[in-house]
């Protein structure tokens, strides 16, 4: 059986926040199989949080050399992939992301429409030059004038495949969500990922897992009998009863191992990579709102402790729980690397 503290570390060891690691960003973002991007500069400091040595515009490059992408993906939501794996998980998620453009508030505009012809008129937007879902909204409005232009912008970018472009998300730098076909940014994509291959991958980052946990982090159904086939697998039960799976020869780090302060960004996936979320936040926490409401946590003992918010002069840290000393001189130190990250003067403020 496994413990609540024994899948707390083995998911921090295996996201790179239990110990640092000097891996290049570009392997990071592709061993998590994408980050969490929603906000636009949470990447920088889910990767400041993960890596030893990392300096914002090494992933501002990797943006505008096209390296890295910004995209919608996972639970539908925007993720930073590398390249590589845009070409292999969104052929994947298609499906998914189509089922949910057409229950949302937009997907109306779609009733009675031709999709092929609609996909091609939003293709040629699109290879023409970058446009925001507005402009995308706007043109085809024209093309469609009894329809909800808006809700066309939805469906252009969510019903062909499409990247944000740069300078969305580049550090120092801000500008307009602006969408462009995958295949025209980054050219042809290799072959998709078989959703096996997908799992794995899954586990690497996140395991050991359960079924239900795989699919919530990637917004699919059905994964069961992919991962019973999967009989390679090593099986695990937790303190709950429920059926864990986990690649052979994964890490498990001893429950005792210690977990240093970690600052995470808002909508971190180490907090929304699992069905059930105690293995790094108390169902007490959860309930205070702060995943769903996108607040940046705090991390002490490898669990949410508190959140944080930088100001102009320093780093506010609200906690729930009072600290010992020498948890409280780890966030302090913590903090002020965060500081420095970020180039913020000032002090950490507890």
């Amino acid at each position: 059986m496994l413990t609540t503290r024994a899948l707390n570390r083995a998911t921090l060891h295996r996201q790179f926040l239990l110990e640092r690691a000097d891996r290049t960003p570009c392997d990071v973002v592709e061993h998590l199989v994408g980050m969490q991007a929603q906000e636009p500069f949470s990447p920088y400091y889910g990767l400041w949080s993960r890596l030893r040595s990392f300096r914002p515009d090494e992933l501002g490059a990797l943006l505008l050399d096209r390296h890295v992408v910004r995209a919608s993906l996972h639970r539908a939501t925007i993720h930073l992939v590398t390249a590589a794996d845009h070409g292999r998980i969104e052929p994947l998620l298609r499906p998914f992301l189509h089922r949910r453009f057409a229950s949302s508030p937009f997907g109306f505009v779609m009733d009675g429409l031709d999709v092929d012809e609609f996909t091609g008129a939003v293709t040629a937007l699109l290879d023409e030059q970058p446009r925001t879902r507005r402009e995308i909204g706007d043109a085809l409005g024209a093309r469609w004038p009894d329809r909800d232009a808006s809700a066309l912008g939805y469906a252009g970018s969510f019903l062909v495949p499409s990247v944000q472009v740069p300078p969305r998300a580049v550090w120092g730098r801000s500008g307009a969500a602006r969408w462009t076909t995958a295949s025209g940014w980054l050219g042809p994509a290799g072959p998709a990922a078989s959703p096996a291959d997908f799992v794995r991958r899954y586990l690497a980052a996140f395991g050991p897992a359960s079924v239900k946990d795989v699919q919530t982090w990637a917004g699919m159904s059905r994964l069961k009998p992919v991962v019973e086939a999967m009989d390679d697998l090593r099986v695990f039960t937790d303190d709950r009863g429920r059926t864990l799976y986990d690649l052979p020869g994964a890490p498990l780090p001893d429950p005792g191992t210690p977990a240093p302060a970690r600052f995470l960004p808002e909508f971190d996936n180490v907090l929304l990579g699992h069905d059930d979320r105690t293995r790094v936040i108390s169902d007490e926490d959860y309930r205070r709102g702060i995943i769903i409401g996108g607040k940046p946590t705090l991390l002490v003992d490898g669990f949410v402790h508190g959140t944080w918010k930088l100001a102009d002069d320093g780093l506010d840290v609200e906690l729930f729980r009072p600290l010992t000393r020498a948890q409280r001189a780890d966030v302090e130190a913590e903090g002020a690397g965060l500081l420095e990250f970020a180039g913020v003067g000032g002090d950490v403020r507890l």
